[in-house]
């Protein structure tokens, strides 16, 4: 029987309160709670096209630190629930959506880093505190596009094909270095 890839995170701050409930097996279940209506168009478009249930509840003082704190929170949540079974581990997604082409290269490898072509400082840091906070290396490359929320939802829509394909299991490792441990 396969362990449940399931997670559930908190991170209470003076300034934030993030809660979150994941399953990277899901279905593209979401039940997202913030006042910040594109963070929660977002998040639910993530869950969408990853395939992953998420249920979230963002609060705090302002956008900057509700959006910082939702991607480090689920970025956690990701981490625990992903395990250490061999995954499929690397995967791209190129997705068109109106004047915006975005892709997204992934390597669940914890390794972060970010390399994000984002218009949006907000969700440049989003992506980039994911990355950090999840253990991957992330690259998100605008190829075209004018619109900024066009290529921001590209990018979200991007992200949750690539981690959909890279979370997939394996039967071994595929590393040449057998399994990365940190010690």
């Amino acid at each position: 029987m396969t362990a449940k890839r399931t997670a559930k995170m908190e991170r209470s701050t003076r300034e934030t309160k993030v809660a979150v409930e994941l399953n990277i097996d899901g279905k593209g279940d979401f039940d997202v709670v913030t006042d910040i209506q594109f963070l929660k168009h977002m998040v639910e478009t993530l869950a969408r096209y990853a395939s992953f249930d998420i249920k979230l509840d963002a609060s705090g003082d302002n956008e900057h630190h509700i959006i910082e704190d939702t991607a480090i929170t689920l970025g956690e949540a990701f981490a625990k629930a992903l395990g250490t079974a061999p995954i499929t581990r690397m995967a791209t997604a190129t997705l068109p959506m109106d004047d915006a082409l975005v892709m997204t290269s992934l390597d669940i490898v914890d390794r972060p880093y970010a390399d994000i072509d984002c218009p949006d400082n907000l969700y440049h840091h989003f992506f980039r505190s994911f990355a950090m906070s999840a253990g991957i290396t992330l690259h998100i490359l605008q190829i075209r596009g004018f619109d900024e929320h066009h290529i921001v939802e590209a990018s979200f829509k991007s992200m949750g094909m690539a981690l959909k394909e890279a979370v997939v299991p394996r039967k071994t490792e595929l590393s040449t270095k057998d399994s990365v441990k940190v010690n």
